[in-house]
């Protein structure tokens, strides 16, 4: 699994961490059952505090994303994502309102906003082959 982190970003790393992951998995690069590394093993590796790791596993996991265990260490989830919830699409409305205000400040036009938002889900759509919930 090959994540690169901005330690000088305004984004909290552990925001960083779950970002990478979820594209990963939306990517298809990873896939259902696989292993990630352990929390200490990504934290060394990354060179970040195992604490910020053991955060951003374990929104993935209440997220439904990842299964994290004892001796089986932590996983992909193998039993299929979760679907699309009403939290799931409030959360998503946040999320593109931010983005939409700061493409409108910036004068960006609604099209092109739209166009972009389109382009990027077809990438990751495209890059896991074509699968779609």
């Amino acid at each position: 699994m090959f994540i690169e982190l901005d330690l000088q970003s305004e984004t909290p790393i552990y925001t960083q961490l779950v970002d990478q992951i979820v594209e990963g998995i939306a990517s298809g690069a990873l896939r259902p059952g696989d292993r990630l590394p352990s929390i200490r093993s990504l934290a060394e590796d990354l060179g970040i505090n195992l604490h910020t790791v053991n955060k951003a596993y374990n929104l993935l996991k209440q997220e439904g994303l990842l299964q994290v265990h004892r001796k089986k260490g932590v996983i992909v989830q193998p039993d299929g994502m979760p679907g699309v919830t009403e939290a799931f699409e409030e959360k998503l409305r946040r999320q593109l309102r931010s983005l939409a205000a700061a493409a409108a400040v910036r004068g960006m036009a609604e099209e092109v906003f739209a166009q972009e938002s389109r382009s990027v889900y077809r990438e990751m759509i495209t890059n896991r082959g074509g699968e779609q919930r």
